[in-house]
């Protein structure tokens, strides 16, 4: 607007009185500090309200535990209280729709895994978002470590043996995981594929009934998170049998990795990152970016995270940009090569 007003003026310059050239000039003077001011405003003045973190689980699991843990220290640092909502259903659908139509001025942010960016979209036919177009990153906070763990009865101890013994007894042995498309059962699909294994997926509606299955017996062997399965092999009645990433899981360090186990560049991670709607003011989402940035830093929240058996892992927004587009088409892939659909 500003440049089309100064073609205007310089055109028509000359055939005005040197009073109205003075005015045009001051209008365009006025008109630059009023720009400048606007976007000052936006840097100086957000956030003046609390900003509503969308948890889009059930209270309790880990993601919702890391927006309580990340939610505080971050709401520090913004100067306003950070409020955690839970909007759960639909495998994160409910919620992650919810902020994708949100207005984009920062007051409204979704804290979500992998499922929402790359998993769903693999999966789901006529999401009510776009995973890239939808939201715009503020950046990774945590991996959520994925580990392969066996009923203590199974004659198996690490992951060559399983290979073995799977290839030795055609149609004996199953694997279950957390539900259908799920991380888990992607990470999965990716290990049969990666190992030539080949086993029957068990899905469950979530954590809880396939840990209680398979320290049970009725399966042999099961995909879950680092945090679910912690307890259960501290105390002896589960068996770790590799790491799902690319690295080891901080608080079970003598566990090795898929790749460590023999299948090099392996890595099947889950992660979780704060995300906005598209379309954020500049200085909003720096603003946002750099609260992250430095929460991440402090050690009373990776003690905390650690503690639930999350690892604390710090990425920029264009680092976790390049994680989904690099993700989505794999995700895809691995649902059309293992016939995953959404129930």
């Amino acid at each position: 607007m500003i440049t089309a007003l100064r073609r205007t003026f310089s055109h028509r310059a000359r055939h005005r009185p040197l009073h109205l050239h003075t005015a045009a000039l001051s209008c365009l003077a006025a008109l630059s500090c009023l720009a400048v001011a606007s976007h000052d405003a936006h840097a100086e003045g957000f956030p003046t309200k609390p900003v509503v973190l969308v948890v889009p689980f059930p209270a309790g699991g880990a993601v919702d535990i890391i927006g309580r843990v990340v939610g505080k220290p971050l709401g520090e640092a913004l100067g306003q209280p950070v409020v955690i909502e839970n909007r759960a259903g639909a495998g994160t659908i409910v919620g992650a729709s919810y902020v994708s139509k949100a207005a984009p001025d920062g007051y409204t942010l979704l804290i979500s895994s992998g499922s929402t960016f790359t998993v769903n979209p693999a999966i789901k036919q006529n999401l009510p978002y776009d995973p890239v177009k939808s939201f715009e990153p503020v950046g990774q906070v945590t991996r959520v470590p994925l580990i392969l763990v066996a009923n203590r009865a199974v004659p198996v101890d690490n992951l060559k043996q399983m290979v073995s013994a799977v290839n030795a007894a055609p149609g004996k042995y199953v694997y279950g995981s957390f539900g259908t498309g799920t991380t888990g059962h992607f990470a999965g699909e990716m290990l049969l594929n990666a190992t030539g294994m080949k086993l029957q997926h068990i899905p469950y509606k979530g954590s809880a009934p396939a840990i209680a299955d398979l320290i049970g017996g009725q399966i042999p062997f099961s995909l879950d998170t680092v945090a679910a399965s912690l307890p259960h092999i501290r105390s002896g009645k589960l068996k770790a049998i590799a790491v799902m990433g690319n690295a080891r899981a901080s608080l079970l360090p003598d566990v090795p990795t898929v790749a460590e186990s023999g299948y090099p560049g392996f890595d099947a991670d889950a992660w979780v990152t704060i995300a906005a709607p598209r379309g954020l003011p500049a200085d909003v989402k720096a603003k946002l970016e750099s609260a992250v940035a430095k929460v991440m830093t402090d050690p009373e929240v990776k003690q905390k995270l650690l503690a639930n058996g999350l690892e604390p892992k710090y990425a920029p927004a264009s680092q976790v940009a390049a994680t989904i587009d690099k993700e989505l088409p794999r995700m895809r892939m691995i649902a059309q090569r293992a016939g995953i659909q959404d129930d």
